[in-house]
């Protein structure tokens, strides 16, 4: 089966090896030729590779060194240096040579058709049978025959029991001893006799009789020999147990009686189905016997156990049989057609609003109450699972064709909207299928354009150019990391440049530190899963790190080093989305070693520290964060204050400041962290005393930098409880001393000159919400 797969992927690769060399010929017949009938130039072959192993690379033909296949030549007409690592360049020829066709990404309810088969049961809940409530031979069984159909009340056995006899004869003794103690005039003795009465008759009543025939027996005055059995409910003679002549003990079986006026569809469900089966949805089915007729019934029950051989699951509808059509035992074909919302939740609008029989889904209302048949207090369908009336954003689909599937994950192709014949691979998460259209949770945005045709034609032309693709996700020879050479650099919001970090191009000190903190939250959450003690735990980690993938912005990182975050981004945010919805441990595990072999590639391509601080760093008290955070949030306040130039709310801040530094229960930190916090209290009291007593705008804005100053160290060592944080510099502060200060918002608001220049300053650092951005809470 190898073999086969890698003889089909040296086809294509060829077929894509032609389409290269091709480019050049079929662009030179349309091109216009000059009057010396020159046409265009061909263009340059950059070197030679092998269809099987891309990562070969030679300057000249000749055969591969691993297979002995025939080399083939790339060209280098496709700019390759200028593409990202996952981006390949198509003329129009060679787009159709290799029959590319998109659609566009949109947002759409899909609507998934889930086909079981099954069979026609009955209706466990319309069974009855018949059986001996006391000792005796069955003399006559009036049903003689299984399947014979009776009606409630119609007699089905005549019993002959000699305790039933003796018990009559207990009865008309009973009877005639109250009349002639009727007369006494003893009251007590009366009593004595009507209540031996009544007591043989509750025992002939329990014993089967009816109510006329007792009464027959009285007036009669001579025991019946032989007792009559009645149906209790009307249908089909299922099972006949016994036969004439038979000697029959207390509860033994005679007969079974079924009512088929409503049967069971039992059907099979797939394990990977069940998202999609609710209780209350419609069934539509067809029987071998009814071609082209459509029945129809209401999901009743799904079997909370999965059968481990079979690894489907019993799901059993209630369907109205009243023409008696459908006979137990019949094979059916169902089909549940159910529609999409976000996040894969099945919605009905028809629903909305609506309460539903947990016993009987047939019943629907409008209003609580309870259930017609048996009396159950009614639910609400939102309960049993729906998203109710129409959501108010469809899902994001794709077409089933265009993901080239590795797992949960799939790559896709998509279309640049403004580089012609670009066309990029993305890795995204996906969610369920629903019929020919997969819903998208991460990797793709509204509009743009996939290919639905020939993805596998450019997978393998990736391959060729030993560019990260589906057969290789890491590339080979490491022909897609490019070294550009150049020296970029990045400029703050005030316009001054900012120093890059040393050994990447276009990585500053600011972008550093925040890919610092992205590293230290995938470090975290691969920890989490490695102990896997808590999968909510483990979950809440990756939701950490996709919050840090996203908030880094596209801006922080430029050049070289762009593409490269650019593929580490697109890596580590799936793993957060896939992490952060892990439904078992294993799961959470199996996600989690693929984010310590993206965190590793990162960590490498972009010259980072592979050792966290966070790893070892203490923990803090959530408490005392909390309580801290309550200071930060006054803090801001005087910052917004200043900027707007409100004196008086300005030191109304301060106060609250205060009263929230007093709050703070420092016995919540220990060992090197309470030291920290005694020392910074004590900076926070004296700068917030200070400027809470300025008597103007001037004076508190003096005050406020030390203040400043002694917030942005407090908060490197504990964090930023409530968000991210952001400190600039203003160069031309207090005669051109120069002043910081932090912010909540990455627009730049100056608290020193307000309106005067509201924009002068810079961006020099930032932290990340919950702790710094280099990840830990710093410790002496």
């Amino acid at each position: 089966m190898k073999s086969h797969t890698k003889w089909i992927i040296a086809v294509v690769a060829a077929a894509l090896a032609g389409i290269v060399i091709g480019r050049g010929c079929a662009g030179r017949e349309h091109d216009p030729v000059g009057a010396d009938g020159a046409g265009t130039a061909e263009p340059e072959i950059a070197f030679w590779t092998c269809s099987m192993h891309p990562d070969v690379r030679r300057q000249e033909p000749g055969l591969c060194p691993k297979c002995a296949m025939d080399l083939i030549p790339v060209t280098d007409d496709d700019d390759d240096e200028a593409m990202g690592l996952r981006e390949l360049k198509l003329s129009p020829a060679a787009q159709a040579l290799a029959e590319v066709e998109t659609a566009v990404v949109e947002r759409r309810f899909a609507t998934a058709e889930i086909r079981m088969v099954g069979k026609v049961d009955f209706d466990e809940t319309r069974l009855a049978y018949i059986t001996a409530w006391v000792p005796g031979r069955l003399d006559r069984l009036f049903a003689d025959f299984t399947g014979i159909e009776v009606r409630k009340g119609d007699h089905m056995v005549s019993l002959y029991s000699p305790e039933l006899i003796a018990a009559q004869e207990e009865l008309i003794q009973a009877v005639q001893t109250e009349r002639e103690l009727g007369q006494s005039d003893n009251p007590l003795i009366r009593d004595r006799a009507a209540s031996t009465v009544e007591s043989t008759r509750e025992k002939l009543r329990l014993w089967g009789l009816t109510r006329e025939q007792i009464a027959e027996i009285e007036q009669r005055g001579t025991p019946e020999d032989h007792l009559t059995i009645y149906s209790p409910i009307g249908g089909v003679v299922v099972h006949k147990d016994a036969q004439e002549g038979m000697y029959v003990d207390t509860g033994s079986r005679i007969y079974t009686i079924a009512d088929l006026s409503r049967v069971w569809v039992r059907l099979d469900a797939y394990e990977s189905d069940l998202s999609w089966l609710h209780y209350g949805q419609e069934v539509r089915f067809e029987s071998e016997s009814y071609p082209g007729r459509a029945f129809h019934g209401t999901i009743a029950f799904i079997d909370p156990v999965l059968d481990e051989k079979s690894r489907t699951v019993n799901v059993r509808v209630n369907v109205d049989n009243q023409q008696g059509d459908l006979k137990p035992g019949m094979f059916v074909r169902a089909v549940v057609s159910a529609q999409v919302a976000a996040e894969g939740r099945v919605f009905s609008s028809s629903l909305a609003g609506k309460w539903i029989s947990p016993m009987h889904p047939e019943i629907v209302k409008d209003e609580p109450g309870e259930c017609d048949v048996c009396g159950m207090d009614l639910v609400s369908a939102e309960s049993l699972g729906y998203v109710l009336g129409e959501p108010e954003e469809a899902p994001l689909v794709i077409p089933a064709s265009a993901a080239l599937l590795t797992g949960k994950r799939a790559i896709v192709y998509v279309k640049s909207p403004d580089r012609p014949g670009v066309f990029e691979g993305r890795e995204v998460v996906l969610g369920p299928r629903a019929g020919d259209l997969y819903l998208v949770r991460r990797g793709l945005q509204e509009g743009e354009q996939v290919v639905t045709k020939g993805s596998f034609k450019l997978d393998a032309e990736l391959q060729i150019r030993a560019k990260p693709s589906m057969m290789t996700p890491g590339g080979g020879g490491g022909g897609g990391a490019h070294d550009h050479g150049d020296s970029m650099r990045m400029t703050g919001e005030g316009g001054a440049e900012e120093v890059e970090a040393a050994g990447m191009p276009g990585l500053t000190s600011l972008a550093r530190s925040r890919l610092q903190a992205v590293l230290a939250a995938a470090n975290a959450a691969t920890e989490a899963a490695q102990k896997g003690e808590d999968l909510e735990a483990i979950r809440e980690a990756f939701e950490v790190l996709s919050e840090r993938v996203e908030a880094l912005e596209d801006e922080d990182i430029v050049g070289h080093a762009a593409m490269l975050w650019k593929e580490h981004a697109m890596l580590l945010g799936n793993d957060g989305v896939e992490g952060g919805s892990a439904g078992s441990m294993a799961e959470a595990r199996r996600v989690a070693a693929l984010l310590g072999e993206h965190t590793a590639s990162m960590t490498e391509a972009l010259g980072l520290d592979s050792e966290t601080p966070s790893q070892s760093a203490p923990t803090i008290d959530p408490g005392f964060l909390r309580q801290f955070g309550r200071v930060l949030a006054a803090y801001l306040d005087i910052q917004r204050a200043l900027v707007v130039a409100d004196h008086a709310a300005a030191t109304a801040a301060a106060t609250e400041a205060l009263d929230a530094l007093a709050e703070v229960d420092m016995t919540l930190v220990t060992g090197a962290n309470h030291d920290a916090w005694m020392r910074s209290s004590a900076s926070l009291e004296a700068a917030l005393s200070d400027l809470a007593g300025r008597e103007d705008l001037d004076a508190a804005r003096t005050a406020f930098l030390p203040l400043s100053e002694a917030i942005m160290a407090a908060a490197k060592r504990f964090g930023a409880p409530d968000g991210p944080l952001y400190q600039f510099r203003c160069p031309m502060a207090f005669d051109g001393e120069g002043a910081t200060w932090v912010q909540d918002d990455r627009e730049l608001k100056n608290p020193y000159y307000g309106d005067q220049m509201l924009r002068c300053g810079t961006l020099i650092e930032a932290l990340a919400g919950g702790m710094a951005e280099d990840g830990h809470h710093h410790d002496d």
